[in-house]
């Protein structure tokens, strides 16, 4: 049997819409710290939010907790002096830690040709930075288990990643998945391609039918019938959630039991449900 308690566990947070909001994050910010998680991070324009939201959540996180702040960056309508100019804001405030992504292209168009049209030109951007106070150190990137919406095929994706790799990613953390097979599946053909990166599996604990609709909707991940069905005959909001916790504890134990490096967990700003599949799975 694993030792479950050396398993690293990280998570992802995003600014509240509201400022009014900020305080719960901060009491929540410090009920993960409390299991010590490898890093906290941050995405970077959901909701509307600004550079300076994501980088006041950072700035809690690397002085309240023991955790690694961990900025979202994302490069889509980006020119490359405006995404030099924003990692180095981040590099200046001590937060050298990133997740470079693409970004979801606008509405209605189905290709980006601006400066940085690829997670890839800013990964390579982040790396030939050198003239700021402090060099950027772990870079992460997005892995997709099941496939991108706009990927031909999985080793399509396979061959994606390794090109992140060669432009200087150093961890791979995955979109969410229902089934830890398909994460097993994904990180046999990332291995066999060449990718020997830390290959994060990201997990979303779905504690509504409403959350699933909106992730199905949003991601285009198959349905996962058998969690579906369960949400759908719940009796309550209690028993949805007792459901979704059960389902991803599951998910993690098996996934630790794998072999994978860590686990990541998507935690909507909510420390009680992340906590409870951790205590549940054994793993915290």
């Amino acid at each position: 049997m694993k030792n479950h308690w050396a398993t690293p566990v990280s998570f992802e947070v995003y600014p509240p819409r509201s400022h009014e909001r900020l305080p719960e994050l901060h009491a929540s910010l410090l009920e993960l710290d409390r299991v010590s998680p490898d890093f906290i991070s941050v995405t970077f324009g959901a909701g509307g939010s600004s550079t300076k939201d994501s980088l006041a959540i950072l700035a809690f996180i690397r002085d309240n907790t023991v955790a690694t702040p961990l900025a979202h960056l994302t490069c889509v309508g980006s020119t490359t002096k405006q995404a030099k100019a924003l990692v180095e804001s981040f590099l200046a405030e001590r937060i050298s830690n990133f997740l470079a992504l693409r970004g979801d292209l606008p509405e209605g168009t189905y290709e980006h040709h601006g400066e940085l049209a690829h997670a890839t030109d800013l990964l390579e951007l982040i790396r030939g930075i050198q003239d700021a106070p402090a060099h950027p150190e772990r870079v992460a990137v997005a892995a997709f288990p099941n496939g991108h919406p706009e990927s031909a095929s999985l080793d399509e994706d396979v061959t994606t990643l390794l090109r992140k790799q060669d432009a200087g990613a150093t961890l791979a953390i995955t979109q969410l998945f229902f089934y830890p097979t398909d994460y097993a599946r994904f990180v046999e053909k990332s291995h066999e391609a060449g990718v020997t990166i830390p290959i994060l599996p990201g997990i979303m604990p779905i504690t509504s039918l409403g959350r699933l609709e909106r992730v199905l909707e949003l991601t285009g991940e198959a349905r996962p019938h058998e969690l579906a069905l369960g949400l759908s005959s719940s009796k309550d909001r209690s028993e949805q959630e007792k459901i979704g916790i059960d389902w991803s504890a599951s998910m993690v134990g098996e996934l630790v039991e794998m072999g994978a490096p860590g686990i990541h967990l998507y935690a909507f700003n909510q420390h009680a449900t992340v906590l409870s599949v951790l205590n549940q799975a054994g793993v915290r």
